[in-house]
């Protein structure tokens, strides 16, 4: 597992270093709960009147596999999971229907 939590903290960590925060209304903050094993990366702030809060990718542990409740990137978080060296079957796309999940080269459950 600490190689998964690893792995998770150091794509976060990319993706924030990548995104920057230029903007000084708004801040990317990492936020991980290692006791029930849930990563995000999240976006807080202002722009204008309109409030920013929410995640730009949350993550899970379960069963010794990552995740993937919410990916709100371009390239998408699971390229830079595989980039790390994590298996395809270690990976889960939660944020796709099971009977979508069937059909890509990653995990089901």
């Amino acid at each position: 597992m600490d190689t998964l939590k690893q792995a998770i903290l150091k794509a976060l960590q990319d993706y924030l270093d990548y995104l920057g925060n230029n903007d000084p209304e708004t801040q990317l903050q990492i936020i991980a709960d290692e006791t029930n094993h849930h990563y995000f990366l999240f976006e807080i702030g202002w722009n204008g009147y309109r409030r920013i809060y929410g995640p730009i990718i949350h993550l899970n542990i379960i069963d010794n596999k990552i995740w993937i409740q919410h990916d709100g990137t371009e390239q998408g978080i699971a390229t830079e999971l595989l980039a790390q060296g994590i298996e395809k079957q270690q990976i889960v796309l939660a944020f796709k229907c099971l009977e979508r999940r069937q059909i890509t080269d990653f995990a089901v459950a």
